[in-house]
């Protein structure tokens, strides 16, 4: 790391929008006159007290210099796309991370992940940081919540050593432990029939290629095995197959078979594609490989153990009636009551430290969940907030804890419960730092860094540094838009019909009716864990006319971008091979235009034995993934390169008409007009991917839209955006229904479904349907609370 500074350069304040350091007031020297004194903000006289960042050049950060308070409550705001995250995570977090690995041995590194070092001249005086981000929990079907958070663990010992009649140690009790698995579905807790008509066609030979299911194409490695093992005739149609031919083909187990000179694994189609296919979770497959699952394979419940996943014995140890599979799928907030009912005996301590764990899950707005419920369908925010309870226990202080908007997916109910966890990790001794857009989180910060003033290249550097009083004085567009508030309107759209759902019962919907309105913009709301995907997206999906753009990763590779997935980079394309009179698979870094070193992925991967592997900027295109021939054929000045760096909206002017310019325009209106052509797919958010989904659908003749929280990742300002965008698509004849916490959207609203009252078991019903207006005035909801309580604050304005 560089020397420290001098302290003439220990600035204590960013540079403004204009790049110069500003000690204005507001700045990191003065303490919010609401802290009291032991929370007052550290001044840059104490050197250690401040974490130092000097000359940060990641991404779009521009030579950004700032001084955060250590053990304070930091959030950082500004538009999409303004540097936030290069600041906090690309950065900060990273070159923590990055120190930390470097402690361990070159053996010990070579497990662990490469962490280049960010682009940045000093940080000093930094602690230990912990990421708790939106990033999903891995897909796997032996991990639910209660393993992921230890409480199912503590809930074994409990059971092996308080459950009647004794059944054995802990492991008995484990559902990925011989000992305790159910033996028929080896602890899945599902059971699954294959289709064999959707393996093979009989009416077909190997040779003429009767095995239809993935991996098995004629001449194919699976497919040569088969046709080689002897056990049948290639030529063979499969209906003519004797009964041990088609046992051979269809069930035998592992076996060595002789092909050539090389002895061979040979197995039947079913135990292969059971265990290939159907021990993964359906999420981390292929879309081509769920496709033939969905197709081939029908799951039931494990007659055995009735989905509880264990054996027998396991479930034949009961505490007060109750055996562990009964707690496992109880509510985590009916759990944790019953634990407080039952005699600790010899486990007081560890039934104490279950106890507050899933207080601590209650009290972060997730009481709704089991503890069997699979890890892998939890979405960003409730993973986010899951990983966030790991740490609420601990008793190590003075670490850097670094948060990916916590509130997303929150009512504004919950939001209040997440403000106080955030608070008493601060108060233990830790620095927190926070993005976030939401007002009610920023209001509550010790201290303020708000980046901008725009997006992509015209952002990068620090509008503001300070306390929130002065944020909002400041005239930034976060500090213009902190009291903004959206009023419902006086007159709402009339409805030209309705979509109807009858008797919808998944998950803890309740046999609701309702009906949605077309032809206006309808939110769908309620708190979490109420029923609102549950309704929606149980109900309207493959209905005709309707498109759900919602937050799920996008597929593909790492070389997959915005201009690929749009199809805007065959206009591209086209474009420089008219212009330069050659072909246009040449502009394809995928193609004959790619980089031979680095077959156009523009960075080389390294393998360095015993140290980690390193991926590098490859020298021969320096990253730019064209072949220097490519690079010299230009369009209007700017080669193929040049192009797919542009942001969104800088291509919009550069491509002044046909189908580039129509496609660029649909990401400006979504509000993605700071993200580059070439960006890779996996960089983008999932408010982004979401945005970027609806953009293409725009270009279909939809009649209804669903949205999945559309606002995620949003700045104040840019919500407006998306609420003229909302109304564009409504105004153009189609009908819009969005899932959304955020009152700006309940209340430009034209229609409000609320579901609860609750989460969980205490939701599930339709509370409210009508106007926004309607339910400011009338409504006794939780949502109705909460959108009086934003509406009343702009009347006071």
């Amino acid at each position: 790391m560089p020397a420290e500074p001098p302290a003439s350069d220990r600035t204590t304040a960013g540079p403004t929008a204009a790049g110069h350091d500003s000690p204005a007031a507001g700045s990191a020297v003065e303490a919010p006159a609401a802290l009291p004194p032991a929370l007052a903000i550290p001044t840059t006289a104490d050197q250690h007290a401040v974490i130092q960042v000097r000359g940060a050049r990641e991404n779009n950060l521009r030579n950004v210099s700032v001084d955060l308070p250590k053990r304070r409550l930091t959030v950082f705001t500004g538009v999409s796309g303004s540097g936030k995250s290069s600041l906090v995570f690309g950065t900060i977090a990273a070159e923590s991370q990055r120190l930390i690995n470097e402690t361990y041995t070159a053996f010990i590194q070579s497990f662990m992940p490469s962490l280049g070092r960010p682009d940045v001249d000093g940080l000093h005086n930094l602690s230990a940081a912990i990421i708790v981000d939106q990033e999903r929990m891995t897909p796997n079907s032996r991990s639910t919540v209660g393993t992921v958070t230890d409480a199912y663990t503590m809930l074994r010992i409990i059971f092996s050593r308080l459950g009647s009649p004794y059944v054995g140690p802990s492991f008995h009790f484990s559902f990925n432990t011989p000992d305790g698995m159910c033996p028929d579905c080896e602890g899945i807790g599902e059971v699954s029939t294959i289709d064999l008509d959707e393996l093979v066609d009989r009416e077909l030979s190997l040779n003429q290629g009767a095995i239809t299911a993935p991996g098995y194409a004629v001449d194919s490695w699976q497919w040569q095995v088969c046709a080689s093992s002897g056990f049948y005739d290639p030529d063979t149609r499969l209906a003519d197959f004797t009964a041990e031919e088609w046992h051979a083909l269809m069930h035998l187990p592992a076996t060595k078979v002789k092909v050539g000179k090389s002895n061979l694994s040979y197995e039947g189609l079913v135990p292969k594609i059971q265990r290939t296919y159907l021990s993964k979770d359906r999420e981390a497959m292929q879309a081509h490989i769920r496709a033939f699952v969905d197709r081939a394979v029908v799951f039931a419940t494990c007659g055995s153990c009735g989905g509880s996943r264990l054996s027998p014995a396991a479930l034949s140890a009961r505490i007060d009636g109750r055996n562990i599979a009964d707690c496992s799928r109880m509510q985590i907030n009916d759990l944790a009551a019953f634990l407080r009912g039952i005699e600790p005996g010899d486990t007081g301590p560890l039934l104490s430290n279950l106890r507050e764990l899933l207080d601590s899950l209650v009290e972060i707005g997730l009481g709704y969940l089991s503890l069997d419920r699979p890890s892998g369908t939890l979405s960003g925010g409730e993973a986010q907030r899951v990983k966030m309870v790991r740490h609420l226990g601990s008793s190590i202080t003075d670490v850097t804890y670094v948060f990916d908007e916590p509130t997303v997916g929150l009512h504004p109910h919950d939001i209040r419960q997440m403000n106080d966890l955030l608070l008493r990790i601060r108060d233990k001794g830790n620095t927190v730092l926070v993005v976030e857009h939401k007002p009610e989180v920023i209001t509550i910060a010790d201290h303020v860094v708000d980046l901008g003033p725009g997006a992509g290249t015209a952002g990068g550097e620090i509008c503001y540094t300070g306390d929130v009083a002065g944020l909002r004085a400041s005239g930034t567009l976060t500090g213009q838009h902190l009291e903004h508030r959206v009023r419902p309107k006086e007159t709402v759209r009339e409805p030209r019909g309705k979509l109807s759902i009858t008797g919808a019962s998944r998950h803890n919907l309740r046999n609701v009716d309702v009906d949605i309105p077309l032809g206006v913009l309808t939110v769908v709301t309620g708190v979490a864990g109420s029923g609102k995907s549950s309704l929606i997206h149980g109900s309207l999906p493959g209905r005709e006319g309707v498109v759900v753009a919602d937050q799920t990763p996008i597929r593909g590779s790492r070389r997959s971008n915005p201009a690929t997935y749009t199809g805007l980079l065959t206009s591209i394309r086209n474009a420089f091979a008219k212009e330069n009179g050659v072909k246009a698979s040449l502009f394809s870094a995928n193609s004959e235009g790619a980089c031979a070193k680095c077959g156009g992925i523009g960075l080389v991967h390294t393998d360095l034995a015993m140290t980690a592997g390193v991926a590098s900027r490859c020298e021969e295109c320096e990253g730019k993934r064209f072949t220097p021939e490519v690079l010299t054929h230009r369009l209007r000045g700017r080669n193929i390169h040049e192009v797919l760096e542009m942001s969104t909206a800088e291509a919009h002017d550069f491509f002044p008409g046909g189908q580039a310019h129509k496609i660029l325009g649909r990401l400006v209106d979504v509000g993605l007009g700071y993200i580059r052509l070439g960006q890779p797919l996996t960089t983008l958010s999932g408010g982004e991917r979401q945005r970027l989904k609806l953009a293409i659908h725009m270009a279909e003749k939809a009649a209804t839209y669903v949205l999945d929280e559309p606002t995620t990742g949003l700045h104040l300002a840019d919500v407006d955006q998306l609420l003229a965008l909302m109304d564009q698509l409504v105004d153009a004849g189609n009908s819009v229904i969005v899932i959304e916490h955020h009152q700006a959207v309940m209340a430009h609203a034209d229609w409000i479904i609320d579901l609860g009252p609750g989460g969980g078991h205490d939701g599930g019903e339709v509370v409210f349907t009508g106007t926004p207006a309607d339910l400011v005035d009338h409504g006794k909801t939780l949502t109705a609370q909460h959108l009086r309580e934003y509406v009343d604050r702009r009347d006071e304005q």
